[in-house]
């Protein structure tokens, strides 16, 4: 695999707040006591991913870039099956007693729960 391959390019990512609330607007859910996922379709033909990691949930920086190291790598290898889709990571406070593998195993799911949901949207 060539060095680009694991880059996580601006293109792949939500950057402005229009972007943000765009989703937000009428999202497509999919979450646990740890995670919400919201999803919307855009205009692109790839997936784009936005994270929301905020301080007051987890206060370490190490846990932060960590999760956010997590989701990112779980989204680069699902974006096959999310693509024209918006999706926004809203990350809670309980994911920091997580190990990495239940982490992925969460996401996993999600992702997988979150195409079948949008589906439908990205057929029409």
């Amino acid at each position: 695999m060539s060095k680009t391959d694991w880059r996580f390019p601006r293109q792949y990512r939500l950057l402005t707040a229009k972007d943000f609330n765009n989703v937000f607007q009428q999202p497509v859910k999919q979450g646990d006591r740890c995670l919400t996922l919201l999803a919307c379709v855009n205009s692109k033909s790839h997936a784009r991913l936005g994270m929301a990691v905020p301080k007051r949930q987890l206060k370490r920086a190490v846990d932060r870039n960590r999760i956010k190291r997590l989701i990112r790598e779980s989204f680069r290898k699902h974006q096959a099956q999310l693509q024209g889709l918006d999706v926004v990571v809203l990350v809670r406070h309980g994911i920091v007693k997580l190990d990495n593998e239940t982490v992925f195993r969460a996401l996993d799911k999600h992702w997988d729960l979150l195409s079948k949901k949008c589906a439908n949207l990205l057929s029409s």
